[in-house]
C-alpha cells in the first residue's frame, strides 16, 4: 500500500465534484447538440464507476473494505449504465424527455440534477478512499458493520438485477395489454428495481462508515464518515418523493384506467360511471390491492395487513394514489 494522493482537499470532495461536473456537462453538450437521449442515463450510471475507480487509485488503499465498496459500485453502475443503454437503443428515444429535450435550461436542468445525484450518492465511496480515513487506524474488515453492508448490499442489487430481468423478458413475451406485470418479485413488490437501488446504498454506507465506528480516527474524519448518511437518505427520498415511485404510480394507473374507459373524462373531473371496454381497470386495482408498493412481500400476507399498517410502515401513501375524477 502507498501513500495516498492529496488532490484539492484531504476528502476529495472538489476533485470527485469537478469531475462530475466536467463529465456530466459534456454528456450535455453531446445530447443538446445531436437531440437524443442515447447517453443519457448511459452518463450517469457511469459516473459513479469512474469516482469509484479514480478514488481507489488515488487513495491507494487496498484494505479489503476499501475495495470491497469500491467493487461494489462498480458493479452496480455497470449493470446499471449497460442496462439502461441497452434498453434506450431497442426503444430508440426515451419519453421522459420529450417535453425538455428541445428547451436548453430545461435539458441542463435535469443535467444538473444528475450531478447532483452522483455526487450525493457517492459520498461514502468518496470519503472512505480519501486520505482523511486512509491515514487513520480503520479495523481489519470483518467488523459487523463490513457483513451488515455487504449482506444488505448483496440483496439489495440481486432484487434490482432480478426484478429488471424478469421485467423485460415480461415484455418481450408479448402479454396481455390490460394486465399489470405480476410475475417473479414484481407479484410481491409494485416497485423492486427502486426497493434493490435504496437497500445497495444502504449497504454500501454500512460498509463504509466501519472506520467511524470501529477505527482511531480524528474527530473531523468521522464525522464525515457519519455525515455521508446523506447518500441513501438522498436516495430514498429522490425515489420514494421525486424521479421514482411518484412519476411511476399515478400514471400506471392511468394507463390502466384510460383502457378501459378509453372515452371518459374523469382526468378533467368529469367521471362517469359505466361499462368497461375491457378488465384493465379492474386488473389493475386488484394489483394495487393485493401487492406492496415497494417492501417485497406475499400477496395473500400484504392484502389482509391493515390500511395504517402500510401507509406508515410499507409506505403506501395517500400521494401515490390516482382516483379517477379527482386527480
Amino acid at each position: 500500500m502507498g501513500s495516498p494522493v492529496h488532490v484539492l482537499d484531504q476528502y476529495y470532495l472538489a476533485i470527485t465534484l469537478l469531475i462530475t461536473v466536467g463529465y456530466q456537462l459534456s454528456g450535455f453538450a453531446i445530447a443538446w447538440t445531436l437531440q437524443f437521449d442515447k447517453i443519457t442515463d448511459f452518463t450517469g450510471g457511469s459516473n459513479f464507476f469512474i469516482l469509484a475507480l479514480v478514488t481507489l487509485l488515488l487513495g491507494q488503499e487496498v484494505s479489503a473494505r476499501n475495495v470491497l465498496a469500491s467493487v461494489f459500485i462498480m458493479i452496480w453502475a455497470s449493470r446499471l449504465a449497460g442496462f439502461l443503454l441497452f434498453r434506450v437503443l431497442k426503444t430508440g428515444s426515451d419519453t421522459r424527455f420529450d417535453d425538455i429535450r428541445s428547451h436548453f435550461f430545461k435539458f441542463l436542468g435535469f443535467w444538473v440534477g444528475q450531478i447532483l445525484w452522483v455526487w450525493v450518492v457517492s459520498l461514502p465511496l468518496i470519503v472512505l478512499n480519501s486520505p482523511a480515513v486512509s491515514s487513520g487506524s480503520p479495523p481489519p474488515c470483518g467488523t459487523a458493520s463490513d457483513v451488515l453492508g455487504i449482506i444488505i448490499w448483496l440483496s439489495g442489487w440481486l432484487i434490482e438485477t432480478v426484478a429488471d430481468a424478469q421485467k423485460y423478458r415480461y415484455k418481450a413475451s408479448g402479454p396481455p395489454k390490460e394486465k399489470p406485470i405480476d410475475v417473479g418479485i414484481w407479484a410481491w413488490s409494485r416497485h423492486p428495481p427502486y426497493f434493490g437501488e435504496i437497500l445497495c446504498w444502504w449497504g454500501i454506507w454500512t460498509l463504509a462508515i466501519a472506520p467511524a465506528v470501529g477505527g482511531v480516527h480524528g474527530s473531523a474524519a468521522r464525522s464525515a464518515q457519519l455525515g455521508t448518511l446523506v447518500s441513501p437518505l438522498f436516495t430514498m427520498i429522490l425515489l420514494l418523493f421525486g424521479s421514482g415511485v411518484p412519476t411511476a404510480e399515478k400514471p400506471m394507473a392511468q394507463r390502466f384506467y384510460k383502457m378501459a374507459y378509453p372515452d371518459d373524462g374523469s382526468e378533467t373531473g368529469h367521471y362517469s360511471e359505466r361499462q368497461p371496454a375491457n378488465a384493465a381497470w379492474a386488473n389493475y386495482l386488484t394489483y394495487r390491492t393485493q401487492t406492496s408498493i415497494l417492501v417485497p412481500l406475499p400477496p395473500a400476507l400484504y392484502r389482509v395487513l391493515p390500511r395504517w399498517l402500510k401507509r406508515a410502515v410499507l409506505l403506501e401513501l395517500p400521494m401515490y394514489e390516482w382516483i379517477p375524477g379527482k386527480d
